[in-house]
Order: structure tokens, then sequence, then C-alpha cells
């Protein structure tokens, strides 16, 4: 007999699937910005959640991406995801390595500190200089082009196929990090979280473990941001600031650190909650900031918190009956 979270993974699976069959495009537009920042929130929560390590910096490593996104783009054709991509990940994986080896000799509010810093010199970098477009930013024109033998293997310029690349992608990821926690570098990670002094005295490598994890983490990061860019078709410094960075953890802490849904649950709720409540109220970040306090007093494991409430009061009434 199959699991009840099972069976409402593959029904979930089943409506995004099925979406754009009914969905306006406004909202499918709007679920395929929260499947990339539900990738996102992943990608933090790989060092957050898992690896007890707070970064401020991972705004950095999205924007970045997007930027080169922007440097690869011609001004007549699109840039090829094959080397666009390739080329993007790998800047942001050598960004993420430096700042990992610097940050991660640090501990508590210290890498807190020092990854905020490192976000903060990559914002006013793209802000107060030329470099493209200043703090006015830069328009993409084109989507990258998926080309194989002279043939578009996909057309990212229609809604829907972005909107199925978009849900692959988050797919992926789940899966990718799925298979990273189940496997002894996640046990390694997960046991550095819990008590490093232990890990230590076993052998373990445990900063080698967790800049391994930072990389990732910023890689992941960098594919949601180079898919973020090309749907907007813009990018600016915002991208890359400590907002981005606090919105992306209250995502996380929202939705729920012990589990692998936590983050696409909590990206998903924050930014249909914004939605609600700008169509609502004129003041409503105030409005916001409220529920969110509310929710995490209520609901501190997370809103996946509530999938374990529900089992446990179905299991009182079997008990009961």
């Amino acid at each position: 007999m199959m699991r009840p979270g099972f069976l409402l993974i593959i029904a979930l699976l089943a409506v995004f699937l099925a979406l754009p069959g009914f969905a306006p495009v406004y909202y499918m537009q709007f679920a395929t910005k929260a499947l990339l920042m539900g990738v996102f929130a992943l990608s933090l929560n790989l060092v957050v959640g898992f690896g007890g390590l707070v970064s401020m910096c991972h705004a950095a490593f999205f924007g970045l991406a997007g930027y080169f996104l922007a440097f690869t783009t011609g001004d007549s054709a699109g840039a090829s995801i094959w080397t666009s991509l390739p080329l993007t990940l790998l800047v942001v994986a050598l960004a993420a390595a430096v700042i990992g080896v610097l940050a991660l000799r640090t501990r508590g509010i210290y890498f807190i500190m020092t990854t905020l810093a490192f976000g903060e010199m990559f914002f006013y970098l793209f802000h107060d200089t030329k470099i493209a477009g200043g703090s006015d930013g830069k328009y993409i024109y084109f989507e990258p082009e998926i080309v194989v033998a002279g043939h578009r293997l996909i057309d990212l310029s229609s809604k829907v196929a972005f909107y199925y690349v978009a849900l692959g992608l988050l797919v992926a990821t789940l899966l990718f990090l799925r298979a990273i926690i189940r496997a002894p570098f996640g046990h390694a990670l997960m046991a550095a979280r819990d008590n490093e002094r232990r890990a230590l005295s076993i052998g373990l490598p445990v900063f080698r473990v967790r800049l391994t994890a930072f990389v990732l983490s910023a890689m992941i990061a960098g594919v949601a941001g180079y898919l973020s860019a090309a749907q907007f078709g813009f990018v600016a410094p915002q991208l890359l600031g400590w907002h981005q960075s606090a919105t992306v953890l209250v995502m996380v802490v929202l939705g729920g650190m012990n589990g692998l849904f936590g983050p696409v649950i909590g990206a998903f709720a924050l930014m249909g909650l914004e939605e609600v409540l700008k169509s609502l109220f004129e003041h409503w970040k105030l409005i916001k900031g409220i529920i969110i306090i509310a929710l995490v007093f209520l609901l501190p494991g997370g809103l996946q918190q509530l999938a374990s409430l529900v089992r446990r009061h179905e299991a009182g009434e079997d008990t009961h009956g």
C-alpha cells in the first residue's frame, strides 16, 4: 500500500504537469518564477538545514549567474546553453570556493557576517560601476538557445516550454539533493552540523565536506539565477543584495529546514502570500511580516510540520477508534 505522502507528491506532480492546460499565462509565469525560487531555496537549505551554516551571500551566486547570461547573450541571438551555462557555473563555483575557503574558517555569527560582507561586495561591484549598466541593470533580449546539430530542441521563448524546463529543474534538484543527503557525504555534512568536535574526532574532513556543500549549493543557486534572468530578460544589482538572500532564507525557515520539500513549500507559500496581500492591502508588507512571525511561532518546524501534525491526528483517531 502506497504511503499518503507519496500519493500526495504524485498528485501535486500531476497538477503541475497539467497546469499549462488550464491556467492563464500570468499564473503560469508566476508558477515558473515560484519553481525557480524553490530551486534557489533548496540550494540554500543544503548549507543551512543540512549543514548548519547560515549563509547570507547566496543571492550573490544567484545574481552573478544572471549577469553572466547577460554577458554571453549576443546582440542578435541568444547564448548557446551548452557553452554559456557551464561557463556561468564555473564562474559561480570559483566565486563560491574563494568565499567558502575564507568564510568557513569562522563560526556562528562571524560566518553570517563574513558571507553578508562578501554578498554586499558583489552588490556594490555591479551597482557602483558601469559593469552591465551599473545601477540601471541590463536587458537580456534573447533567451538561451538549446540547439543540437542545428535543430532547436526547446524554444525557451515559449512560456509553456520554459515552465516545463523550470519544473524539470526542480524535480532534478530534489532528486539530486535526496541522493546527496542519503550518501555518506550527506551523513558527514549532518554529523558536522550536529557535533563538529565529534565529527573531527572520528576523522571526518569537516572543512572539505562543508566547502564542497557550499560550492554545490552555489552552483544550484546559479542555475536558478541563470534561468530566472532568462525568464524576465533583465538583471539588476538588487538580484545580488542581502535583501534577496534574506528573502530566500525566510522561504527556507518558513517551509522547514529539516526536510527536503520544506524550502519548496516555503517558496510557494511566501510568493503566494505576497501575491494575495498585494491585491488586497496597500501596506501589505507589514501584514506579511506579522503573518510570517505568527507562522514561525505556531509552526517552529515550518509549514512541512503540518503534514506530521495531520498524521499524528489521524493516528490518534485510529487509536481511539
